[in-house]
């Protein structure tokens, strides 16, 4: 650990000059609290903002990240840490840009990721802003990630934690962005970030961790049924006549669903079916009808469309390209070949078929331990 802890310092300041300010976004967990830790030990002018978002009236103070709560644990830290402190308020901004997002993303039948929203929206938008008005030289965040400055530009990396690696999520970035960004958790463990909680005295400790969507307090479906409205339609069953596959909607309707936003590509549980396992295999808003499947390998795919394609290094590698890909963030990377298809389009085939390719999420591109890019997959 003290190896660990002296070459993450050593790093910090070969590449920054002792007295930078930077700006560290507290949640008043133990990630960001230890990061706003290394900073302030490796002789940074370290400033911790907490940032307010937006959560249902219903809900009161409650709010996985941003609960009042949290905001006085991010306090305590930056007493502790002898830090300055300051709030945000976010909570319009997040509404806006985060949740109505999301909300609009599901009525037209997509899985949208919020985190990523969040993060190009909010973290490296809004705070980025505020950053740069107050001269800062840097912002930093406890994602576990890596970034590093290779001739002129900057690239990201998957961090040493590959069970943590959190690059998925940053796939939007830019030069300007990473330029004035630190990630100081990038080269430790979740053990090793939690013993540094210990050695710092932080009042952190025993916090449980949560891999849900921070603005929602029970489930994705209840939240949704009192955000949109949503029509009961038909569920109808693809079946198999030798190599066809027919989708029939007068003659494979075998139940309602009720409503399509509450349904997701690879979903099994909750289609409410008789003589299951059935699977959700696709979505047709303008006839309102869920597709299911008996067969799990119908959700395979070896193609898919990305779009808003971003690369990180600002400039479109020479194509086609082999990568390997991720669909989702708790998957693993899968080797692919991309080419354009138009503007900021890009078609992935993969060597290997992928289970549920569902619209919406992202595909976020790898070289090796490199994080080249990402889209939103669209088909």
């Amino acid at each position: 650990m003290k190896k660990a802890t002296s070459v993450a310092f050593k790093r910090l300041r070969m590449e920054n000059d002792k007295n930078k300010k930077v700006i560290v976004a507290m949640s008043g967990g133990v990630d960001s609290s230890v990061a706003a830790a290394l900073l302030k030990k490796a002789g940074f002018d370290v400033i911790g903002f907490f940032m307010r978002f937006w959560h249902e009236p219903s809900a009161g103070n409650w709010d996985r990240c941003c609960s009042s709560e949290a905001e006085k644990r991010a306090k305590m830290v930056a007493t502790r840490l002898k830090i300055p402190f300051f709030v945000l308020d976010f909570k319009k901004e997040f509404k806006k840009k985060v949740v109505d997002y999301f909300l609009k993303e599901c009525k037209a039948g997509l899985t949208p990721n919020p985190c990523i929203t969040c993060n190009k929206e909010i973290k490296f938008g809004l705070l980025f802003k505020k950053a740069v008005s107050l001269k800062a030289d840097y912002i930093a965040t406890g994602h576990y990630v890596k970034i590093a400055r290779i001739n002129s530009g900057f690239k990201i990396f998957r961090a040493k934690d590959r069970q943590k690696d959190q690059s998925y999520f940053l796939w939007a970035l830019n030069q300007r962005q990473l330029k004035k960004t630190l990630f100081p958790l990038g080269n430790f463990t979740k053990k090793e970030v939690r013993n540094l909680a210990k050695k710092f005295r932080l009042p952190v400790l025993g916090i449980p961790e949560s891999q849900e969507i921070c603005f929602i307090q029970t489930n994705i479906n209840n939240f949704l049924k009192r955000k949109l409205r949503q029509k009961i339609g038909p569920i109808v069953e693809q079946v198999h006549y030798g190599a066809r596959k027919i989708i029939n909607i007068k003659n494979n309707v075998i139940g309602q669903h009720q409503g399509l936003a509450f349904y997701t590509i690879g979903q099994r549980k909750g289609i409410r079916l008789p003589g299951g396992p059935y699977y959700v295999l696709g979505k047709d808003l303008k006839k309102n009808f869920l597709v299911v499947t008996k067969n799990e390998k119908d959700l395979a795919s070896k193609d898919l469309v990305a779009d808003n394609v971003n690369w990180i290094s600002g400039q479109e590698p020479k194509l086609p390209i082999k990568v390997q890909v991720k669909i989702r963030y708790l998957t693993n990377p899968s080797l692919a070949i991309i080419s354009k298809v138009k503007n900021n389009s890009y078609k992935l085939r993969f060597k290997k078929p992928q289970r549920a390719v569902t619209p919406g999420q992202s595909a976020v591109f790898y070289r090796g331990g490199e994080m080249l890019g990402g889209g939103t997959i669209k088909n």
